[in-house]
């Protein structure tokens, strides 16, 4: 990468840094009254009746989910928001009539995406500390883990905001997908308590794969096949992404 490219990369992502922690009231705060409020509700309250699962005490068995959660969200949200807002207001075109490659400027969009999903997952984990002792086993694992995540839904949300016909397009994806793939994942259950049906299907739920992968780096509880949960990670962030620079080289939502 050379300097003037990095320049073009720096200028996006610093433009996607500051969109968000101006206005953290409204991206970062929500996300850690939502977790307190069901640590207080589900970890408390509803898991004392249930007691532990698998060695581990309710709430620290629902927090690994909990926390991914607000992650994918955000970092959904931040991408989809940001440039639908370009697209809407034609500020991309400038981006685009610039000597910066598409893939740059794709990357600059996701890694905004990224560093939002970082914050929140910090600011949430830290909420957690005030409910129980529970430690991170694997640290490394878990930010490789919570990386790909944000990775992953980042560039999800550039593909919707590249279709999407107006701020409203924008939700239709974490309402109606995103939030039944959640509470299907695994999060508030081991996902051998679902009916055989749900159950077989969690394989291709990619957000059940992520709960248990995060799930293990937090509490070193292995649940899936970590291999090949990991592999159909990576392989959806691969797809996703030459989908979204291929919709980006051709223009396709911004120049039609």
């Amino acid at each position: 990468m050379n300097y003037e490219v990095f320049i073009g990369f720096k200028t996006i992502v610093v433009k996607e840094t500051l969109r968000f922690a101006r206005i953290w009231i409204q991206t970062i705060l929500p996300s850690v009254i939502t977790i307190f409020l069901y640590i207080t509700i589900f970890g408390n309250f509803i898991g004392e009746r249930i007691g532990t699962i698998k060695n581990f005490s309710y709430v620290d068995y629902i927090i690994p989910g909990l926390i991914i959660m607000p992650i994918i969200t955000n970092s959904y949200m931040n991408v989809v928001g940001s440039f639908y807002s370009a697209r809407f207001q034609k500020s991309v075109e400038e981006v685009l009539v610039s000597p910066v490659p598409n893939y740059i400027i794709l990357l600059g969009y996701i890694t905004g995406g990224v560093l939002r999903a970082f914050c929140v997952g910090a600011a949430v984990y830290f909420v957690t500390t005030y409910f129980t002792e529970l430690k991170i086993s694997n640290l490394g694992f878990t930010l490789i883990i919570t990386f790909l995540t944000a990775f992953l839904f980042s560039t999800a949300g550039f593909i919707n905001a590249v279709f999407a016909n107006s701020f409203d397009d924008i939700n239709i994806v974490p309402t109606f997908l995103l939030a039944p793939l959640t509470y299907l994942g695994g999060t508030f259950y081991p996902i051998e308590a679902l009916p055989i049906f749900w159950k077989e299907a969690s394989i291709f739920n990619p957000i059940a794969h992520l709960v248990s992968t995060f799930r293990y780096g937090f509490l070193d509880l292995v649940e899936t096949d970590l291999t090949l949960s990991l592999l159909i990670i990576i392989s959806l962030i691969v797809i996703l992404y030459l989908i979204a620079l291929t919709l980006l080289s051709k223009g396709i939502g911004i120049k039609n």
